[in-house]
C-alpha cells in the first residue's frame, strides 16, 4: 500500500515531540528526512535571555537557514516521485516571527519572507501534535536544554495559537491535528502505529481533528 503523499510534515509547539515523530517515520517508512538546524543559530539562547533585543536576528537568521536547507531540498529531490518527511515547514517563520516581532519589524520581515518563500516546495500533509502547554513544558525539561529552562506556559500557548489561526486561515493543504495528549509514541508501539497508519489514507484540504 503507497502513502498518497510525497511531502509530510510533522509540526508542533516547542516541545511537542516533532523532531523524534519525524525521524521515526522517516525511518520506518524509508523517507528522505529534513530536521530544522536550530542548535546552527547563534541568536537562540541570547534570544531566550533577551527577546526583546534578539527576537528580529534569531528570526531572520531561522529564516535564511530554513531557506537554504529546503531550497537544496528543492533541486537535490524530485517531490512528485520521492517520500520526504520533515520536523517543520517554512510557513513557521511567519507564526514565530509574529508572536516575537514588534509590528514594524514583522512588517520587513515579511517582505523578506514574501520574496523567499514563493520559491520553496509545501507540505501535501501535515501532522500537529497538539497538546497542553503544561506538557509542553514537562517535555522540555526532559530534554534539559539549558537556553529552554526560561520557556514560560504563556509563550508557549501563543505560539500554538498562532498555529491554529494560521491552519484555520490557511486551509489549502490536509492538516491533521494530532491530540497527544494522552498519547505515548516513543513508548508505546501501539500509539505510534496509530499514527503512522494515517499517512495510508486521503484527507481534503483543511483540519481534520484526530482523537486517540
Amino acid at each position: 500500500m503507497k502513502i498518497p503523499y510525497n511531502y509530510v510534515v510533522v509540526e508542533g509547539c516547542i516541545g511537542a515531540g516533532k523532531t523524534t515523530l519525524s525521524t521515526m517515520l522517516a525511518r520506518d517508512l524509508n523517507a528522505e528526512l529534513v530536521l530544522e538546524r536550530f542548535a546552527d543559530n547563534p541568536f537562540l539562547e541570547k534570544f531566550y535571555k533577551d527577546p526583546e533585543h534578539y527576537a528580529f536576528p534569531v528570526e531572520m537568521t531561522f529564516l535564511m537557514d530554513r531557506y537554504q536547507q529546503l531550497k537544496g531540498l528543492l533541486s537535490a529531490r524530485d517531490l512528485f516521485t520521492d517520500f520526504v518527511i520533515g520536523d517543520y515547514f517554512i510557513d513557521k517563520c511567519l507564526l514565530f516571527s509574529k508572536n516575537n516581532l514588534t509590528t514594524d519589524e514583522f512588517s520587513l520581515f515579511k517582505k523578506v519572507f514574501d520574496a523567499v518563500a514563493g520559491f520553496l516546495p509545501k507540505p501535501d500533509l501535515i501532522l500537529y501534535l497538539y497538546t497542553t502547554p503544561d506538557r509542553l513544558l514537562q517535555q522540555i525539561a526532559k530534554r534539559n536544554r539549558d537556553f529552554e529552562k526560561d520557556i514560560t506556559a504563556e509563550y508557549l500557548s501563543g505560539i500554538q495559537e498562532k498555529y491554529l489561526t494560521y491552519f484555520k486561515e490557511n486551509p489549502q493543504v490536509p492538516i491533521l491535528l494530532l491530540d497527544i495528549g494522552n498519547v505515548d509514541f516513543v513508548q508505546e508501539q501501539s500509539d505510534y502505529q496509530l499514527i503512522k497508519e494515517l499517512l495510508f489514507r486521503s484527507y481534503d484540504p483543511g483540519i481534520h481533528r484526530v482523537l486517540f
